[in-house]
């Protein structure tokens, strides 16, 4: 009777347990399904290559407000009104060759004769006079500029004095070949038409490449892979034969 007694019990303690296994083996199935599931949407996009390793909107790489929108003509009546006064500004001093203290002090007599004919010819002509108004710069976006420009200066000279400590040969030939291209551009036109052209370039490539980024990226990506095999056959065939420990060894 006794056996018969506990039979029952023992079965429904299999029945738990094996309940229990069946839990665990179940959960266990599950976690190993999802280490074998492939990387999400998002992880995936983050590992493609994007130019100068970005990992921003382009928008927001250039600061993502009004100067970012003027340059990816988010209104492009404003970008086009910038372009245009650029050009202008170009074809009077590069092509019409106009100085610039001229065109101030022409302007100002201009201004000046009509303000003055009209503050004293108003009686006769019935009309209420000129409202002149009271021209004020503020101080803060003047400062800002200054920083900002002060700020990039001293990076640059930064870029300067780190190059020229020879730490780095690779960023040493970068620096030195940006200068030398650059100097062959500024032989070939003045200071006015190389800021013009980069004016052009800087309203121009970035929103053509944030319109076609997904074909420009892995285009880049090649050329990329590329440059860094032709750089290291270099390194293996000039680089790697500079006698450069000897000069290390001294400075130690």
């Amino acid at each position: 009777m006794a056996e018969h007694s506990e039979s029952p019990i023992e079965s429904v303690m299999e029945k738990i347990s094996e309940k229990i296994h069946a839990h665990d083996s179940s959960s266990s199935d599950s976690d190993s399904d999802s280490e074998k599931k492939p990387d999400s949407p998002s992880s995936v996009k983050a590992k493609i290559f994007r130019l100068f390793g970005r990992e921003k909107p382009v928008h927001k790489v250039f600061g993502g407000g009004k100067p970012a929108d003027v340059l990816l003509w988010r209104n492009k009546k404003i970008s086009a009104s910038v372009l245009g006064v650029a050009t202008a500004i170009w074809v009077l001093f590069e092509l019409i060759e106009y100085h610039l203290l001229s065109l101030v002090c022409h302007v100002l007599i201009l201004s000046l004769a009509i303000l003055f004919l009209w503050s004293n010819a108003h009686t006769f002509i019935n009309k209420t006079p000129p409202r002149i108004p009271q021209v004020h710069l503020p101080e803060e976006p003047f400062l800002q500029i200054a920083s900002a420009l002060t700020f990039e200066i001293n990076r640059g000279f930064a870029v300067l004095r780190d190059t020229a400590s020879g730490k780095d040969l690779k960023k040493f030939l970068i620096v030195i070949a940006a200068l030398w291209v650059l100097s062959i551009v500024g032989s070939w036109c003045n200071f006015l038409t190389l800021f013009y052209t980069s004016f052009v370039l800087l309203h121009s490539v970035p929103v053509l490449y944030e319109k076609y980024e997904d074909k420009v990226d892995p285009f880049a990506e090649k050329v990329m892979i590329e440059i860094k095999k032709q750089y290291a056959v270099f390194d293996a065939k000039v680089l790697s034969k500079i006698p450069v420990g000897a000069l290390k060894a001294k400075r130690v």
